[in-house]
């Protein structure tokens, strides 16, 4: 029988309702209490690491669930974390940077609708996570809603229906169908995996806006390492705002600027147009291609964690980890 590491941190999954609206409540213990059938198909230890919100989650908080798999990686075959929506697919990306080429399954889950309402997700989708920690192959991903869905290409795209996890320019690693797992992809794997605990957490999103000026470029870089800039289409930055003059001014002091796309699917090309050509080439920002906004941040801060140097975090940002990028070039 398959050892099991259930590890609770919260979210809608174990949460009541209060006076003020849900708030997580239940412990991990009493969350496999209420899926029997999935819990005698394993032997499970039960580990409740926190209780929040999925919007009160930090890097703080991943660097706690990398930790504890760490510390009981050859203890058990397979680990899941049970987490909130909001912020599952954040998580999901950060952990397959810091766990990498894991032989054994770390699965993260979770639902829109409390355990304990009539109408749930919960149960359901804690059953086939269970199953796919036990049966389902290696690597950090996603169960939610039948599917296998790979840590770096996960996005929340829906906030209430059930189907709330989508894989963004990926296939879906397989589906899960009344306890049989069909797994259509399985990533690079070693005989150990290597664990990563250290975060640069100074790293921050920009979604631009138009007309919008350089003012809150600048205030991002003042306080962070490396900025995200959130584009247009395939990517570039307006022309007049003082843009171009911020990000050149800025990476003089050694600060990073990335740019990706408010497109969900297809990703960035900056040559396509002048918008974004001068900023690849004169300026020399990174891309980020058909990653994920979440891949890209988690990305950066475990890049930023194992080195300041700019040729070398380049290095590591375009080398692909966890199917994370297609090879470009």
């Amino acid at each position: 029988m398959k050892k099991i590491l259930l590890i609770g941190t919260g979210g809608t999954i174990a949460s009541e309702a209060t006076d003020s609206g849900l708030a997580p409540a239940l412990t991990t213990r009493e969350l496999l209490g209420l899926v029997p059938v999935a819990a005698a198909r394993c032997d499970i230890t039960a580990l409740q690491l926190f209780s929040l919100d999925s919007t009160n989650i930090t890097p703080v908080h991943w660097q706690g669930i990398v930790r504890t798999i760490r510390e009981n990686y050859g203890d058990y075959d397979g680990f899941v974390i049970t987490h909130g929506t909001d912020t599952l697919a954040y998580t999901a990306a950060a952990l397959s940077y810091m766990i990498q080429l894991s032989p054994k399954p770390v699965v993260l889950t979770g639902a829109q609708k409390p355990i304990n309402f009539d109408s749930t997700d919960s149960k359901v989708n804690l059953t086939d996570a269970i199953d796919c920690a036990a049966r389902g192959g290696p690597g950090v991903y996603i169960v939610f809603d039948h599917k296998m869905i790979l840590g770096t290409r996960a996005k929340k795209t829906r906030s209430k229906s059930f189907s709330a996890f989508s894989s963004i320019n990926f296939p879906e690693l397989g589906v899960v169908r009344d306890g049989t797992i069909v797994r259509f992809i399985t990533g690079d794997t070693a005989e150990s995996p290597e664990f990563y605990e250290e975060l640069d957490t100074r790293v921050s999103l920009l979604k631009l806006v138009p007309g919008m000026d350089r003012a809150a470029l600048d205030f991002l870089f003042e306080r962070n390492d490396a900025v995200v800039v959130e584009s247009f289409g395939v990517g570039g930055v307006p022309e007049a705002g003082g843009f171009y003059d911020s990000i050149e001014e800025w990476k003089s002091r050694g600060k990073l600027a990335v740019l990706t796309t408010q497109v969900e699917n297809e990703g960035s090309d900056l040559a396509v147009y002048r918008v974004g050509y001068r900023l690849k080439k004169d300026l020399g920002v990174l891309e980020a291609y058909d990653m994920t906004t979440e891949a890209v941040l988690a990305k950066l801060m475990w890049a930023l964690g194992l080195s300041r140097d700019p040729a070398e975090v380049r290095r590591l940002f375009y080398t692909p980890v966890a199917m994370d990028m297609y090879p470009f070039g």
